[in-house]
């Protein structure tokens, strides 16, 4: 029986697959179930046009937090919701240890040739580095 599950959710991209996976698996009520969301660091080298308005990282924050309790709100287990900032793999890693997960489930972008190794693959580097086994949901086609 799956205890807990660690879900690493993109806010940038639906992730109706992942629910729909998520509904999909035999969850109890025993199941408790982890909604996460990393924010990347941002690049102080970037190059920020001046001439349009920038979400502050506290809207960002909110605006995340929103969705996810939409989501936690579907779920039919207790839940958590969990933002932080830092490297995405290394973050849900992380989570997944602190939580003792049982389960981890992703979603996969579908970058293929040089975009995956310039870009680098979130779920390719989780399913090698976790603790837990790792369910990759592939992406809309």
């Amino acid at each position: 029986m799956l205890k807990t599950i660690l879900v690493a959710i993109e806010s940038s991209k639906p992730t109706y697959r992942l629910i729909e996976t998520l509904d999909n698996l035999q969850i109890t009520s025993a199941t408790k179930i982890i909604l996460c969301h990393v924010i990347l660091p941002q690049d102080p080298e970037m190059d920020i046009p001046l001439d349009r308005p920038h979400p502050s990282e506290e809207f960002l924050y909110q605006e995340t937090e929103q969705q996810l309790q939409l989501y936690q709100a579907k779920l039919p287990c207790p839940s958590e919701i969990q933002i932080v900032n830092g490297d995405p793999s290394a973050e849900i890693i992380r989570l997944a240890h602190i939580y003792h997960a049982d389960l981890i489930v992703i979603g996969t972008r579908g970058l293929t040739g040089l975009q995956r190794i310039v870009q680098g693959s979130v779920s390719s580097q989780v399913v090698a580095d976790a603790p837990c086994s790792v369910l990759v949901v592939k992406g809309e086609e």
